[in-house]
């Protein structure tokens, strides 16, 4: 696999703790030799309700933001978002799960459909070692103001029976598990903006410690309603460019303001490659590292220096046995606030050093907004089709430097880039951080 032969050179049978390299077979059993491949990837996402029709608009630097439709925004100060457009869940199941389920499990189940649909992993009827890992930061937030509205009002009568079983986050993972009977290993991560990202690497974690042969994972999220908005806006995070929604979410630039809210899903079938070979099927990309860590610091800004988010790269370099300088192409979190570019920025910086100035780093964002749980799901996809693909997204909307983020954004055009390693950053409010390390299929 091309891995680097140093001091931080990965070694089979080996797994990391706090003090070092430990010379056992791994944590729980963990086999740190299995190799695991992404097989199948879904999507719904501001720019298009599949991955192709997302990709294609992502490269031509085509902005999914707008006018906020979902609800009468009027009276907010933000008016603006990133919503999925033309989406009919019946397209991707029937009308009663439909009507028993909310938009957030609607996109993980499209999602999912697609992913697995591509990876040709038979499920059916049931499969005990699949398992499902599907994130959400908030659940059903707009299932939740709806029904302390009846509640307030004094119609406590009217308050749905099934407001429970659909408004928490594992509902999404919950559903797609009684769709596709995966009866495997099935939770929820929630950490914030991070969601994605953790659930794909705890799947990639589970697989290789033997409790899956193959995993489901990603993010999904649907919280463009009013309490939402309103809340985000309290507390300063989103752009308030609400004449020109398209150039609002600008990160990396001088001139940004906030983020832009999105909404949507990202999906992956990840199996061991000896899977995907023994059954034909194509690997897209491999995983080959992930960490996590908390800045323990503050409940919303990145710790100073990115500290916390370069911790997490560093250990996910080590886990993948690479050096920094093997990575290509990072897809950065950056979500167009102050605070968060800078410090990213300074975090890549810290790991990477003279290399970070050779980094090719884009931020998605600029086009699909923030995604919030499904960010990390989305944008792990994203980086699986930069290296397949040998194109670069573009951080569109990139107009005045900032002299605090000095790296080279990828701006406002896609780049045609032949690239091996690539890592995608993921941060959330509370100080999580996750980072994925992917590697271009083998040929």
């Amino acid at each position: 696999m091309g891995r680097a032969g140093s001091s931080s050179t990965f070694r089979a049978g080996a797994f990391w703790r706090a003090d070092g390299w430990a010379s056992e077979k791994g944590h729980e059993g963990t086999d740190m030799t299995v190799r695991v491949v992404i097989t199948g990837m879904g999507m719904v996402t501001p720019l298009g309700n599949d991955v192709p029709s997302t990709w294609s608009a992502l490269l031509k630097g085509v902005s999914g933001a707008g006018p906020i439709t979902k609800f009468d925004a009027s009276n907010h100060d933000v008016r603006i978002a990133a919503e999925v457009k033309d989406f009919d869940p019946l397209s991707w199941m029937d009308r009663k799960v439909a009507r028993r389920s909310e938009t957030f499990t609607h996109y993980a189940l499209a999602a999912t459909r697609q992913a697995v649909a591509q990876s040709g992993l038979d499920i059916a009827p049931i499969r005990d070692d699949v398992g499902v890992l599907i994130g959400s930061g908030s659940g059903s937030l707009k299932m939740l103001q709806e029904q302390f509205q009846l509640l307030l009002s004094g119609r406590e009568d009217r308050v749905s029976p099934f407001f429970i079983p659909m408004m928490p986050a594992d509902m999404a993972s919950a559903t797609v598990a009684m769709e596709l009977g995966a009866r495997g290993l099935n939770y929820a991560t929630v950490s914030a903006c991070a969601t994605g990202a953790n659930a794909i690497g705890e799947a990639w974690e589970a697989i290789r410690r033997g409790d899956a042969a193959a995993m489901i994972a990603g993010g999904t999220e649907s919280c463009i309603v009013s309490i939402a908005v309103a809340a985000f806006d309290s507390m300063h995070a989103l752009s308030t460019r609400n004449d020109d929604p398209q150039h609002a979410s600008r990160p990396f630039d001088k001139d940004r303001d906030g983020f832009l809210m999105g909404e949507g899903a990202g999906v992956v079938v990840m199996e061991t490659l000896e899977s995907a070979r023994a059954r034909g099927a194509t690997p897209l990309a491999e995983v080959v590292g992930y960490a996590s860590t908390s800045d323990a610091h503050h409940i919303t800004e990145p710790a100073p220096g990115g500290t916390g988010l370069a911790r997490a790269i560093r250990r996910a370099l080590k886990k993948a046995g690479l050096e920094p300088e093997q990575i290509g192409y990072i897809n950065a979190h950056g979500t167009s606030t102050p605070y968060n570019d800078r410090e990213e920025t300074a975090a890549i910086k810290s790991v990477f050093g003279e290399h970070a100035y050779k980094l090719a780093i884009s931020s998605t964002k600029s086009m699909t907004g923030h995604m919030i749980g499904a960010a990390g799901g989305a944008e792990a996809i994203f980086t699986a089709l930069a290296l397949r693909d040998g194109m670069l997204p573009p951080t569109i909307n990139y107009e005045t430097p900032d002299p605090e983020c000095d790296l080279d954004y990828v701006p406002n055009q896609a780049r045609a880039a032949s690239v091996e390693y690539a890592i995608s950053n993921s941060m959330g409010f509370g100080g999580h951080n996750a980072v994925l390390a992917l590697k271009r299929a083998d040929g």
